[in-house]
């Protein structure tokens, strides 16, 4: 009797486990790597997972924590889907190695060429989702707009002593240097870098926010920013934050030329992804109306996506009604050009 009491309790046993199988195998799982850390990002997330049932594990760090990680876990990395938000490192990534080409008619009927990476028969590595213009600031009272109104005149004599920037490798300048470059050709953009590093006000230091500041504080009279530095100013709920736009304005340079120098956040696929349906699921998903949205306005930022406009009133305002002439070069160039910027910076001393 307890040989066949224990017969059935290990047959229902199996039978539990066999019916449990099939549902744990159904659980699908997405390893997400970010570098971006913005609150609305936990909406757009879990709308994915609502609309999917994909169930998202997310791994913070910044650009240069993320690919020093992805190299170091190889193979063993659980990683399905990788964000970053700088051309650059995106590039790196995709020199390295370190992602999966992806095939997606849905991502590249929405996101323009320039905003992509380098195509081969294999897929595209990585797919920009959202941009960031990089501007100048300048003092409203003593600076003439027309002085400013050009990336070259960041180089010219006329701006002596008046020029705030954060470090020139930063990720952030090294892409607005490959973009000047990739315009003015390596012999030209290493003068202007020259021109750039004497016209300096002081040494650089800080972040895009601080040069703001120092401008409104009569520091300095001329700054680069990325533009959502300066919403984020704007929207503040800081009396002084608000103050400090009250005395800058901003110009997108070269709109009479070749446009204004733009980068992006965005996205690619692990190289070692274990689940590599879902990471083009989520790809796709970042790329829909709803979800630039999120991925735009968490950061103030521009949708990528084709026919998806922003509803951010502090861009709307920046740039004079939403409408700015952009570059139009690759960014998969732009960062193609990291490695020469950084030795044109250390011939002309550009800290």
């Amino acid at each position: 009797m307890k040989n066949q009491h224990f017969a059935t309790a290990v047959a229902l046993a199996a039978g539990l486990v066999a019916t449990a199988l099939p549902a744990a195998a159904q659980e699908q799982v997405l390893n997400l790597y970010s570098a971006r850390h913005y609150s609305t990002d936990e909406a757009l997330y879990a709308d994915f997972t609502k609309a999917t049932g994909i169930k998202i594990n997310r791994v913070d760090a910044d650009d240069a924590g993320i690919l020093a990680r992805l190299k170091a876990e190889g193979a063993a990395s659980p990683a399905d889907v990788i964000l970053l938000v700088d051309a650059a490192r995106l590039y790196k990534g995709e020199a390295e190695g370190l992602f999966k080409p992806v095939k997606s008619k849905v991502l590249e009927d929405a996101i323009p060429a320039q905003y992509r990476g380098t195509a081969t028969a294999e897929g595209t590595p990585w797919f920009g989702f959202s941009t960031r213009a990089r501007v100048i600031v300048y003092d409203k009272i003593k600076v003439k707009r027309e002085d400013v109104d050009t990336y070259e005149e960041l180089g010219d004599p006329k701006n002596k002593g008046r020029i705030c920037i954060r470090s020139g490798s930063h990720p952030y300048n090294l892409s607005l240097f490959g973009a000047v470059t990739e315009h003015l050709g390596e012999a030209k953009a290493q003068e202007w870098l020259k021109g750039v590093q004497a016209n300096l006000a002081r040494d650089p230091k800080g972040g895009d926010s601080d040069q703001i500041k120092a401008v409104a504080a009569g520091e300095c009279q001329i700054a680069v920013s990325n533009t959502y530095y300066i919403a984020r100013l704007m929207r503040s709920s800081n009396p002084e934050d608000r103050a400090a736009m009250e005395k800058v304005s901003v110009v997108f340079p070269n709109q009479q030329s070749w446009g204004t120098h733009v980068n992006i956040a965005g996205g690619a696929m692990a190289k070692n992804a274990k689940n590599p349906a879902a990471a083009v699921k989520f790809l796709e998903y970042l790329a829909s109306p709803s979800a630039q949205n999120y991925f735009a306005n968490g950061n103030n930022e521009w949708p990528v996506a084709k026919g998806v406009k922003t509803n951010n009133a502090a861009l709307t305002a920046m740039s004079g009604g939403g409408d700015f002439k952009t570059e139009t070069i690759p960014l998969a160039a732009v960062g193609a050009n990291q490695v020469k910027i950084q030795q044109m910076l250390d011939r002309v001393g550009f800290k």
